[in-house]
């Protein structure tokens, strides 16, 4: 009888660094599978990697190789040698659903991959990326929406992320006594729908750039709730701020330098009225500066692409309490995006 020689297992902690070398060989895969179209083919018709790779016009045993790296993340299944969608790929990996992550996956994959590439640099110079990897100075927004194209995928890919953070943030105060909220910098309008939807007194603007603004109208129209959400076009650092009671930026401020994030507290608090306040979104990092993880990698995502930068409560608290705000709160809201509140 032949003996099976037992080899220990592997070492635990060596095992956590082969996981952080991985992982950006495991984004790239997913990038380039949602890229591909992968996900959305196979959603209409499952198909073997022949047939797919025809489709794709991918050499076919390049592509299997693509497709189990997907089975193994458990975001594909095979049954008799087709491939399938599992449900989190139908739900988050697809163009069209309606919780898609593909337009910031694509948005990562063409611009923010490339950009991490120099985060040596970015940390020893401290500065933004753009530059050096697309030789112009102009930065994240406007590669971002340099065409139509552009915009709207990049716009879909932060109403997926919306989806998933919006309804935490709304919940975590009582918005109740509040009769407007102005969401600046809004975006799709995601947090002002599910505002509106959780509170039924509130009625709200959608406050962004003109090219942004026709995208936002589309997104409140299927929400079914234009009679209760305007639009109003602009600039928060260079125009007036529509009126409100109660203001909210979500990944904004973690845009901008200290320097600029304390002249648009300035701004909402002068515009609010007495007992008006300003909801925030932004992941928090922790006060021991150790996490979370997520929080950080964000944080160096904003060295590479931007001049802001994540921020721990305390932080948001004292530069809120600077621009004359009496009273902050937050909450860990265990999405994305945390909630903070700052009342004038």
């Amino acid at each position: 009888m032949n003996s099976i020689e037992k080899f220990p297992q592997s070492d635990p902690e060596a095992q956590i660094i082969i996981d952080l070398m991985d992982g950006f060989r495991a984004s790239k895969a997913v990038f380039t599978a949602v890229s591909l179209g992968i996900f959305d083919h196979l959603h209409e018709k499952p198909q073997n990697c022949e047939a797919l790779s025809r489709v794709l016009g991918c050499v076919p045993d390049a592509l299997e190789r693509l497709l189990g790296a997907c089975a193994a993340f458990h975001l594909l299944r095979i049954e008799k040698g087709n491939y399938h969608n599992e449900p989190v790929a139908t739900r988050f990996l697809r163009l069209h659903s309606p919780e898609s992550l593909t337009g910031y996956m694509l948005s990562s994959d063409r611009l923010l991959y490339r950009l991490w590439a120099h985060l040596e640099s970015a940390v020893r110079e401290g500065t933004h990326r753009w530059k050096q990897e697309f030789g112009q100075k102009e930065g994240i927004f406007d590669h971002f929406f340099s065409t139509e194209a552009d915009k709207k995928t990049f716009l879909a890919g932060m109403h997926g992320h919306g989806l998933m953070s919006s309804p935490a943030v709304v919940a975590a105060f009582d918005l109740s006594r509040f009769r407007h909220l102005a969401d600046l910098g809004g975006g799709t309008g995601h947090l002002v729908i599910e505002a509106c939807h959780r509170f039924p007194q509130l009625s709200g603007t959608v406050f962004d750039l003109p090219s942004v603004t026709p995208v936002s109208r589309d997104y409140v129209r299927k929400a079914n709730l234009e009679d209760r959400i305007q639009f109003v076009s602009g600039d928060f650092f260079s125009d007036p701020l529509p009126p409100a009671d109660l203001y909210s930026m979500g990944r904004i401020l973690h845009d901008w330098s200290d320097e600029k994030v304390q002249f648009l507290l300035q701004k909402t608090f002068e515009h609010l009225p007495e007992q008006g306040a300003l909801l925030i979104g932004e992941k928090i990092l922790n006060e021991t500066r150790d996490g979370p993880a997520n929080a950080y990698l964000q944080s160096l995502n904003m060295l590479v692409c931007t001049e802001g930068k994540e921020r721990t409560a305390s932080e948001y608290e004292a530069l809120t309490r600077a621009a004359g705000f009496r009273r902050f709160e937050s909450r860990s809201t265990g999405q994305p995006v945390d909630a903070m509140l700052a009342v004038k």
